[in-house]
């Protein structure tokens, strides 16, 4: 059976970013030069084109074109409870945490509600942006319940938190339930994330608690689209 046009200028575009004759943030020809090139249809290209926006080789910006991503994404694991310093440290890639913001503070209501506590007891702010390879992929931003974790300092909270309370406070962080959405970027994301013309971020929504269910922490982690894989491992029960 005949392989439909756009079917086969899709294979081989995406042939060709694999093999490194696109690199990741060239922009592609336009869709008129495509359809000179491969003499058919703008709508035939704008077909390839959005097949290949849908399997991640490319992605459409307004008033850039098709651009196209890095294959080489970051495995983000769904179902484990890991700091980005251990996530960073398996890349083997340079990486650094600029902390924005740490601040003691009472909780308003959206807080008090998302950490199970009152007005009257008082929260850790952490926000952070993690770098890798120079670029600024993600805004953490923490909540900590200040009950567990009396004491936080921007040193600490540069290298890993989650390892200062469990080496040194002693505690056993055990669980966490998780939301992933994908939102458009707020103007924080926009000013202190490298987004290079992307619509969206996808916001992973954690509740993190410790091995007696004690709700620890509220974090929301604020990912370029581009950059992660987000995987899991998934058993069928019987």
């Amino acid at each position: 059976m005949k392989t439909n046009k756009y079917l086969a200028i899709y294979q081989e575009i995406s042939k060709g970013i694999e093999k490194g004759e696109f690199p990741p943030g060239r922009q592609l020809p336009s869709e008129h030069e495509l359809a000179e090139h491969y003499r058919t249809s703008r709508e035939t290209i704008r077909k390839a084109l959005n097949l290949l926006a849908q399997n991640g080789f490319i992605q459409k910006i307004r008033g850039k074109g098709s651009i196209v991503l890095d294959l080489a994404k970051f495995d983000f694991p769904v179902s484990g409870l890991v700091s980005f310093k251990e996530l960073a440290s398996k890349l083997g890639k340079p990486w650094k945490t600029v902390v924005h913001e740490l601040v003691r503070m009472a909780p308003d209501r959206f807080l008090q509600h998302e950490l199970n506590i009152t007005k009257n007891d008082m929260v850790w702010k952490v926000a952070r942006i993690r770098e890798i390879n120079g670029e600024k992929i993600i805004l953490d931003k923490d909540i900590f319940n200040e009950k567990f974790v009396p004491g936080l300092t921007k040193e600490i909270c540069e290298d890993s938190i989650f390892e200062y309370i469990e080496d040194e406070l002693g505690l056993k962080i055990s669980f966490a339930k998780k939301e992933i959405v994908v939102e458009e970027p707020t103007e924080e994301d926009q000013r202190l994330l490298t987004l290079e013309g992307f619509h969206n971020v996808v916001v992973v929504k954690n509740h993190v608690y410790l091995d007696d269910a004690s709700l620890l922490q509220y974090t929301e982690s604020r990912h370029r689209p581009d950059k992660f894989r987000f995987v899991d491992f998934a058993r069928r029960n019987h």
